[in-house]
C-alpha cells in the first residue's frame, strides 16, 4: 500500500508575485539585522536557515526513508526540523550546490508562508513504520501543486534578490540591456532547445549566485533580464 503523505489542514492564501518579493526581502533583512546585511551575492542560505531560523538541518536518505524516490526535502514544523536528501549534499556531490540551496531555500519558504497550515495539534499523532515519526510536509519534484509553486517562487526571491541580482547583471554585462535569445541564436549560431540556450548563457550569473543555470533562467526571465522575443518596433 501506498504511504500517505500529509495533507493542508487550511485553505491556502493566494499571493501576488509582489508578496514574494517582500516576504523574501524581509527574511533577509531580519537576517541582516542580527548577522550582518547580505549586500552581494551569494545569498548564506545555510546560516539562514540553521542560524536565524533556528531549524536543525540533516541530510537523509529519503527513498529509504518516504519509499520514492523523488523527495528532496521534508519540514517537521512541530520539531523545527527540516531534511534534505543525502544526493544533495554538497559535500558528496560538489555538482549539486545549486540545487541543495534552492531545496534549502524552498524548505525556508515553507517554514516562512505555510506553517501555520501544519502545525499539529498535541493529540495528533501520526507516525513512520518502526516508530520514525512524519513530517508535516515533503517536497517531491514531481508536485506541481500551488504551495510547492509558492515555496518555488520564494526560494527564488531569496536566493537571486531583484536589486543584488540587477547590480550584478550590471557588472556583467555592462549596463541593463536585456539578452534577446533570437540574438543568441543569430550571433553564436547557438543550437539547442531555448531553456539550453539560455541556462549557458546565464551560467556564470548562476555559478557567481550559487544556483543552478536553471534557478538563474527562470529568475532572469520574470526579471525581464532575458527575453526569448524581440518586441516589434514602432520606428
Amino acid at each position: 500500500m501506498a504511504k500517505r503523505f500529509p495533507t493542508l489542514t487550511n485553505k491556502l492564501r493566494f499571493m501576488k508575485d509582489q508578496e514574494f518579493e517582500d516576504e523574501a526581502a524581509l527574511l533577509l533583512a531580519e537576517y541582516g539585522n542580527k548577522h550582518g546585511q547580505v549586500m552581494a551575492p551569494p545569498v548564506p542560505i545555510d546560516e539562514m536557515v540553521e542560524l536565524y531560523l533556528g531549524l536543525n538541518l540533516e541530510f537523509l536518505d529519503m527513498q529509504k526513508l518516504f519509499g520514492v524516490g523523488d523527495v528532496h526535502g521534508a519540514l517537521w514544523v512541530n520539531e523545527k526540523r527540516v531534511g534534505i536528501d543525502q544526493r544533495l549534499d554538497p559535500a558528496t556531490y560538489p555538482a549539486m550546490l545549486g540545487r541543495y540551496h534552492f531545496t534549502l531555500a524552498h524548505e525556508a519558504g515553507h517554514w516562512r508562508l505555510h506553517r501555520q497550515l501544519f502545525l499539529r495539534r498535541a493529540n495528533q499523532h501520526s507516525l513512520f513504520p518502526e516508530g520514525k515519526e512524519r513530517p508535516e510536509y515533503i517536497c517531491r519534484s514531481s508536485d506541481t501543486e500551488p504551495i510547492e509553486y509558492q515555496a518555488n517562487r520564494f526560494a527564488s526571491c531569496l536566493l537571486m534578490p531583484r536589486e543584488i541580482l540587477k547590480r550584478a547583471w550590471h557588472e556583467w554585462r555592462g549596463g541593463m540591456d536585456p539578452i534577446y535569445l533570437s540574438d543568441l541564436r543569430a550571433e553564436n549560431g547557438e543550437h539547442g532547445t531555448d531553456e539550453m540556450i539560455l541556462e549557458n548563457t546565464v551560467r556564470p550569473l548562476a555559478s557567481t549566485f550559487q544556483v543552478s543555470p536553471e534557478a538563474m533562467r527562470i529568475r532572469s526571465e520574470g526579471m525581464g533580464l532575458v527575453l526569448r522575443k524581440k518586441e516589434p518596433s514602432l520606428f
